[in-house]
């Protein structure tokens, strides 16, 4: 599993990153959401799914990508705009934190209450290649 910077991992779903600032959401060029989740907030309530909680009051970040990540979960919960996440696993005494993306992982806003939301992600359908046939 790679570690990539944020910009790099953002830019794997086609989004950029807005500012110097660690970035929390972004929307990508296919108009879905790229969102940064942490380690430690997940959770699996059946199997397939991983489900992430999160409070945007909590998030540290500059006032602007806190804001950009509210006005961002808000569309994305009325439109069903789909996610995609960038894993931050966070690094212990020995290891540093890693950045990863997760392309086999798409995600929707299950709730969201103006602070509290949670995000389902599932695992994409693989898209089956069309068979051809040889000539005998």
């Amino acid at each position: 599993m790679e570690n990539l910077s944020l910009e790099v991992a953002y830019s794997r779903y086609g989004a950029g990153v807005s500012s110097r600032h660690r970035n929390l959401s972004s929307l990508a060029s296919d108009g879905s959401l790229v969102l940064t989740c942490f380690g430690g907030r997940f959770n699996r309530p059946e199997s397939g799914v991983m489900r992430y909680s999160a409070m945007i009051s909590q998030e540290t970040g500059s006032a602007q990508s806190v804001l950009a990540l509210r006005e961002h979960i808000e569309a994305a919960h009325t439109a069903g705009t789909i996610i995609r996440p960038v894993m931050v696993a966070p690094g212990t005494a020995n290891t540093p934190r890693r950045v990863f993306v997760r392309p086999d992982l798409t995600g929707t806003v299950l709730s969201f209450d103006g602070d509290r939301f949670t995000v389902d992600f599932v695992r994409a359908e693989p898209v089956e290649e069309p068979r051809t046939r040889r000539k005998r």
